[in-house]
């Protein structure tokens, strides 16, 4: 990956954050708590898959995906009058599990490893 493109990716997941956070108001993206973890932008920079993790049950994951899939093109757009670039990607939203598998490999070690030495 070029330093360009991985400027492209630091650059989307901080506006995309931020954008998400203050101006998407649809109520499917409202509940739980959803964050961006990586963007990658196609080599050509025309397409960018944006992952995201969300703290909820797997209804209202699947209704955020579907509540960002919706606003990508408000997003787009938001994107374009902010950054400076000549064209900004298309955006397409995926979930990324690494979040929860953490959390429950961290229970399971906890659970494995039994009370700590003051229990």
């Amino acid at each position: 990956m070029s330093r360009r493109t991985e400027r492209v990716n630091d650059l989307l997941r901080e506006q995309l954050s931020e954008l998400i956070q203050r101006e998407v108001k649809d109520p499917r993206v409202a509940r739980g708590l959803v964050s961006i973890t990586e963007v990658q932008v196609s080599p050509d920079l025309r397409h960018a898959t944006v992952y995201v993790s969300h703290l909820g049950d797997s209804g209202e994951r699947e209704e955020a995906l579907r509540g960002l899939n919706a606003a990508a093109h408000f997003l787009h757009t938001e994107l374009m009058h902010r950054l400076k670039m000549r064209s900004v990607p298309e955006l397409l939203f995926r979930f990324d599990p690494s979040i929860e598998r953490g959390a429950r490999l961290a229970s399971l070690i906890s659970d494995v490893a039994g009370p700590g030495p003051g229990s």
